[in-house]
């Protein structure tokens, strides 16, 4: 037992000594998370700080494990880490300063960086001429780390939550709540971290040691993964050679399926990628071979559907990147297809490549192509309503339903991504004063509705769908308030200091078309989230197109002491290349229980 327990300590030892960066980057991420979990955000309103450190620090996780990676094939590993450290640095000054500039636009920003660094792990030190099958090795290793790290953690931290849970409830204690999300944040972030490192202490030596293939995974992709693949470009296909007959334009999810059954397929050969040698007659070498001509066809299915939605939406954040990844889809079908000798390392090499592009490079980033592109759609959508007099948007003039969310969604993207020049020169000084407060506050939340509200002349009867938007409409516009003690419309609802009843704080946030489309919060703790619940209304219609009327549409929740319910107007789901939902007005009825 003491040997082990001896073992255990010289393992730690040797972890600390050859991955402190790694090791301190895990360790500020979870504090970073405990401090967010333990702060009363009435009394701090600096808790964003919490989470942009926790979010850099998090980052610099797989970053310093990358580096240290490339430092153990090259050394300079201080030089290597300080370079680390500065892009961190970095990345923490492009994050805002304040919780309500944090609009969706820092997750396009975010998220592919953490896949980049992902990806950086993955090949930075295989640039040269190491063996193929090294470079295989190392990922394979790395894979099966991962899940033994998932399992360890889960049964640790799961096991030290059941432990807490029952001091307290057994001895009384009447621990605080946050302490178990705090516990959480300690083992999932930096206990995952160091179980990784003790399976891989011995570096990258023992990372690309060559070793036998494991049976559960030959099994695995042999008989599930592939055969599930080719059932699934049959289905695809099929679809395809139902678009030719009908003649009609492609569904915007089959961008989806067709990323899906392309990412997935190329993680199945990078999986049996050692088996092509051996098993030469068998059908994963056949699969291998014609994988990458399936995907031809289903490329120009792809491309068809993605720019039917560009053309008629502009570009934005995630058509961008789908519209990228179709692109490095194509890449990589060439290079295979072309290339006698090819790589494996081309796949996540190129994937990094064309992902760093997205991000930095000027004037085509992602960043700059969405805000040239929803400019120049809403100057269209103004020229061809003829809504522009003397350069300045007449908000009297007679519009459609559409015509009028549609230029206040754009509004809505605009103003988050710092344009508030470029829309406040489209108003005139009286239309300007209408919003100026609001986007001198940052109040993203109430933009749209204002932009939508200051419309005066709507023609409600004239609105246009695609063929596969739905509107629910409500055909009572009759609001009873019996049996409730207050009322107030969401788009008049004062975000700023909220709506105050017996010193009960409500206030409500919505975010249409991106994700959040609306939330109701009592005193900043207790959260009423109603996004799923009007997915769900809207879900009974999965195949219902075009508009259909119905006696109500209303949402009813509990939140604290009060019962709350939301009648809207309408609902509308818009299908692009992403599937949008908005809906025009909601009334928010509130009683005591």
């Amino acid at each position: 037992m003491l040997k082990k327990i001896r073992d255990i300590a010289g393992n730690a030892g040797e972890i600390i000594r050859e991955y402190p960066m790694v090791l301190l980057m895990s360790f500020l991420g979870a504090v970073s998370w405990m401090c967010f979990a333990h702060t009363d955000f009435n009394s701090n309103p600096n808790f964003f700080v919490f989470i942009k450190f926790a979010i850099v620090s998090c980052l610099g996780i797989s970053v310093m494990f990358a580096l240290n990676m490339l430092s153990q094939r090259i050394g300079k590993r201080f030089l290597l880490e300080l370079c680390g450290v500065i892009f961190l640095v970095f990345f923490y000054l492009l994050l805002p300063e304040d919780e309500k500039y944090f609009t969706e636009r820092y997750a396009f920003l975010i998220i592919p960086t953490f896949i980049l660094s992902h990806l950086l792990v993955s090949f930075i030190a295989f640039f040269g001429k190491q063996k193929e099958l090294n470079f295989w090795q190392f990922n394979k290793n790395l894979f099966i780390s991962l899940f033994l790290t998932s399992v360890f953690t889960g049964v640790l931290t799961g096991g030290v939550e059941l432990a807490i849970l029952a001091v307290d409830k057994l001895f009384d204690f009447n621990f605080n709540q946050r302490y178990y999300l705090e516990t959480f944040y300690f083992l999932a972030i930096f206990g995952s971290t160091f179980i990784f490192l003790l399976f891989n202490e011995k570096g990258l030596l023992q990372l690309e040691k060559d070793g036998t293939y494991p049976l559960i995974l030959k099994f695995f992709t042999q008989y599930i993964l592939i055969p599930l693949l080719l059932l699934y470009a049959i289905i695809l296909y099929f679809y395809s050679f139902k678009i030719l007959i009908n003649w009609e334009l492609p569904r915007g999810w089959v961008s989806y399926l067709v990323l899906a059954y392309s990412v997935v397929g190329i993680l199945a050969l990078l999986l049996v990628h050692p088996l092509k040698k051996e098993l030469s007659a068998s059908w994963v070498r056949i699969f291998s071979k014609i994988f990458y001509f399936t995907l031809i066809p289903l490329l120009v299915l792809l491309f068809t559907a993605i720019f039917t939605r560009i053309l008629e939406y502009g570009y934005t954040e995630p058509r961008y990147f789908v519209l990228l990844i179709a692109l490095w889809l194509t890449t990589v079908v060439l290079y295979f297809i072309v290339i006698k000798k090819a790589t494996i390392k081309f796949i996540p090499i190129s994937l990094f490549a064309f992902g760093l592009f997205s991000l930095v490079f000027p004037y085509f980033n992602t960043f700059s192509v969405a805000k040239r592109s929803q400019k120049s759609e809403l100057r269209q959508v103004m020229i061809q309503n003829k809504l522009l007099e003397n350069g300045k948007i007449n908000f009297s003039k007679k519009v459609s339903d559409t015509v009028a969310d549609e230029i206040a969604s754009k509004f809505d993207f605009l103003v988050k991504r710092d344009e508030k020049d470029f829309l406040l020169q489209l108003m005139s000084r009286k239309d300007q004063k209408l919003i100026v407060k609001s986007l001198e506050k940052r109040d993203f939340y109430s933009v749209q509705s204002q932009i939508r509200s200051t419309f005066s002349n709507v023609d409600k009867t004239k609105k246009s769908f695609g063929s596969e938007n739905f509107e629910l409409v409500s055909e009572n516009r009759l609001r009873s308030v019996q049996g409730y003690d207050f009322f107030t419309r969401a788009a008049n609802f004062p975000n700023e200091q909220g709506l105050t009843i017996d010193k009960d704080i409500f206030r409500i946030y919505s975010q249409q078309r991106n994700g959040e489309l609306l939330i109701l919060t009592l005193n900043n703790r207790e959260k009423w989230d109603a996004t799923p619940d009007i997915k769900q209304l809207l879900n009974q219609y999965e195949q219902r197109t075009g508009r259909l009327l119905v006696s109500e549409i209303a949402l009813e929740h509990d939140l604290g002491n009060y019962h709350i319910k939301i009648i809207f107007d309408n609902l509308i789901r818009e299908n692009s290349v992403t599937e949008n939902i908005y809906f025009g007005e909601a009334y928010i009825l509130i009683r005591r229980k």
